[in-house]
């Protein structure tokens, strides 16, 4: 055993004592410890007790204007962190008077359609002052452009905008399917985002690899955890292979997980995607920068566990998924809020969601210790088990795509290998829950109390689109059409050259009020539009 007072963080302090004033040690066990290589425990030394994590809350829904209003009450209860979540236009790079929009605007998240939406979205918050996430991929470049163009018009270089971007399009064509564009041009894009951050946004994360939704699609943990960082390792391939250094750009790449509710087996998986990430990085990719080694990432409660039925049970749900996200080392965390297997989060939902982090944090004394789980012998067998698991997915890639991990992912998506393990996967889940084998309290156990009265729902009602509809008109008249046409033509021109960053065209186009549609569409004439393949 080592001497407790060797040990990182080890001075117990006045503040890092239980409930009956044990002072606590900031690390028991063994080494390697936490902030040591592979970083198993942790990617800083003292983890929590020098720095909570960033309590993200997820906002989103009607106009750009509805969810500012959602942010400022997010910030006043004690959120450091924005993420946004936006309509599914948006998401797919549709106009919200977009045939395809009818009847979606606002509906799942917010609408932006052009930079005003975007000035509306962040009125009244210093961009230079807070974290903002966008859960955006295909268009995320030029929703990126449009942060940039809304900051720097508000007085804040964007060397000073902290947050992430999701940007993570290799997930679409295996979970989520809001993709655009095929998958290779799609890449170029996200590499074009990392080169552009890496000169230009030292404090901004140009991609969060995120296997959240491929776990929300009904894959297992360890399907998560491979598929996640096997998609990480393809882009630092894809951005080797533009030109750039691993260490210029990976200490900004950032991760994004689920966390369900198998307690153990979440904490396994996160301590294990540290192990694994930083081992590959030193080992196969040359990294030799700390910061590129070390796996950080942001950790959502499962919303696919949410029930309609006896809503308030979520509550608990989400509590223990969060207390396994912070137990396994997350950097920042969003809890989900109790009615959204019904509606989008209403205010007090919002509000209980971010009081559940807050009484972990400040009432639970689980912050106090580095790795609190660590040396345990169900949770580091848990962790090796995961890593096994994971590296069985690598080497079955590796061999798709002739040595290149990148290539395997392409050659997994267009072959549906990927559509087809979740798929699996999930058929075996619904079947347990079906057949009793998995009790889901509230659904196929304890079902009284089921057809209790609801609460008051958050509803996203037609004036919303109405409303849109006359902004983005309002728009199209006042700017100046000579100015978009120039953008759009440089925006073409440049995408046809695979060695142009697209991201200062983007932006241009963006400041000339340019709409999302229109340069989605413009990229579409020259990368073309991806059906997939039935997989039979």
């Amino acid at each position: 055993m080592v001497n407790p007072g060797s040990r990182p963080g080890s001075d117990s302090g006045p503040g890092f004592r239980t409930l009956s004033g044990i002072p606590v040690d900031g690390v028991y066990g063994d080494g390697p410890f936490p902030g040591e290589f592979p970083y198993t425990r942790g990617v800083h030394a003292e983890m929590y007790r020098s720095r909570l994590w960033t309590m993200r809350m997820f906002a989103g829904f009607g106009t750009a204007g509805d969810t500012n209003a959602r942010f400022h009450e997010l910030l006043r209860a004690g959120g450091s962190g924005l993420s946004t979540a936006f309509d599914m236009p948006t998401l797919m790079g549709r106009d919200s008077d977009h045939s395809w929009a009818l009847g979606e605007v606002g509906r799942a998240g917010v609408a932006v359609d052009t930079v005003e939406d975007m000035v509306d979205l962040f009125a009244g918050i210093d961009l230079g002052a807070v974290s903002t996430s966008m859960t955006i991929n295909g268009p995320a470049p030029i929703l990126l452009g449009m942060y940039v163009a809304v900051a720097e018009e508000a007085g804040v270089e964007r060397s000073r905008l902290a947050g992430t971007l999701q940007n993570d399009i290799l997930k679409e064509y295996q979970a989520q399917k809001e993709y655009v564009f095929p998958p290779r041009p799609s890449v170029r894009l996200v590499t074009d985002v990392i080169r552009f951050t890496s000169a230009e946004m030292p404090r901004w994360n140009p991609v969060s690899i995120s296997g959240y939704h491929i776990r929300e699609a009904g894959s297992t943990a360890a399907h998560e955890l491979a598929f996640t960082l096997a998609n990480g390792f393809a882009y630092v391939e894809a951005a080797m292979a533009a030109g750039l250094d691993v260490d210029d750009f990976a200490p900004r790449l950032s991760f994004f997980f689920n966390s369900h509710n198998d307690f153990f087996e979440e904490v396994g998986k996160f301590r294990a995607a540290r192990r694994i990430w930083a081992r590959w990085m030193r080992d196969r990719y040359g990294a030799t920068d700390e910061r590129s080694l070390k796996l950080r990432f942001h950790t959502q409660t499962a919303g696919v566990s949410l029930t309609a039925q006896q809503p308030e049970v979520n509550i608990a749900r989400v509590a223990l998924q969060a207390m396994a996200g912070v137990m396994g080392g997350t950097q920042s965390l969003h809890t989900d809020s109790h009615d959204e297997a019904l509606a989008l989060p209403s205010e007090e939902a919002a509000r209980i969601a971010l009081r559940t982090q807050q009484v972990i944090a400040h009432e639970t004394g689980v912050a106090n210790v580095a790795d609190p789980l660590g040396g345990s012998h169900y949770v580091e067998w848990m962790t090796d088990e995961m890593e096994r698991r994971a590296t069985d997915v690598f080497e079955h890639l590796e061999d798709l795509g002739g040595g290149s991990i990148l290539e395997g992912v392409y050659a997994g998506i267009e072959s549906g290998w990927f559509a087809g393990e979740i798929a699996d996967a999930a058929y075996r889940y619904e079947r347990e829950v079906n057949a009793g084998e998995r009790i889901i309290v509230g659904v196929n156990a304890f079902t009284e109390g089921n057809d209790a009265e609801r609460a008051r729902l958050l509803r996203i009602g037609q004036d919303t689109e109405d409303l849109q509809l006359k902004r983005l008109a309002a728009v199209k008249q006042s700017r100046d059409d000579r100015a978009v046409a120039d953008s759009l033509r440089r925006v073409v021109a440049e995408a046809s050259d695979p060695t142009t960053n697209l991201m200062p065209a983007l932006m241009e186009a963006v400041r000339a009020r340019t709409t999302i549609g229109e340069i989605i569409e413009a990229l579409e004439g020259v990368f073309g539009t991806y059906v997939e393949q039935a997989v039979i």
